[in-house]
């Protein structure tokens, strides 16, 4: 199962769904752990100390600072980027897909944007 980290303006209605679904599902918020207001290369830095893929829906920064880290040589556990206009349900489906079909490490220093 995939590790999570849902950024701060992650859509909650996908998180609780997630859950409904897949009530073990290991997923926490920013807002969980103290990141709450911190900028984005800390946000990716927790995320991979703690071995977890980064859900966002910020297209506008968030895969840039993935790149850049990338491209200093630096680790990063994985960036899931969702539009944030995908319906819910849709958005649900396929990272339910992506968590049950495929393991961790494959997502290592890997941006995927969704829609698949």
């Amino acid at each position: 199962m995939l590790r999570l980290l849902s950024d701060e303006n992650f859509n909650g209605d996908i998180v609780r769904g997630l859950f409904l679904r897949q009530p073990d599902l290991d997923l926490l918020r920013v807002q969980d752990v103290g990141l709450r207001k911190v900028d984005d290369p800390e946000i990716l830095d927790w995320a991979t100390s703690n071995g977890r893929i980064l859900l966002t829906h910020d297209r506008a920064t968030m895969p840039d600072f993935a790149y850049e880290r990338l491209s200093q040589g630096h680790q990063m556990s994985g960036l899931f980027v969702i539009n944030d206009r995908m319906p819910v349900r849709q958005v649900i489906d396929e990272l339910l897909l992506l968590i049950d079909c495929s393991e961790q490490d494959e997502w290592k220093g890997i941006v995927l944007y969704l829609p698949l």
